[in-house]
């Protein structure tokens, strides 16, 4: 793995303390792309967390970007987020 997604993955399960946790890579689907770098840059992250009780996806998504803040865009140029509840993952 490489650093930028251990990085991701420190700040993401030390604040949000999930019960499930994944994070894709996807920088080689945009290779040529305005705005694409080499090396990592577009992720997809997929997060179970009861901290996403009770708000809905646009607050879901601004406590993500909130976190990596200091990544977007000079690390991390798109990302993509599935940020749902433990309730939501056995539907």
């Amino acid at each position: 793995m490489n650093k930028l997604i251990d990085e991701i993955e420190k700040k993401l399960r030390s604040n949000l303390n999930p019960t499930e946790f994944d994070i894709w890579d996807e920088s080689d689907a945009h290779k040529g792309h305005a705005g694409a770098t080499d090396g990592a840059s577009h992720f997809f992250v997929r997060v179970v967390s009861s901290k996403f009780t009770n708000l809905n996806r646009v607050q879901r998504h601004k406590l993500v970007y909130g976190l990596l803040d200091g990544y977007i865009p000079k690390k991390i140029h798109a990302l993509s987020i599935q940020a749902i509840t433990p309730d939501e993952s056995k539907l």
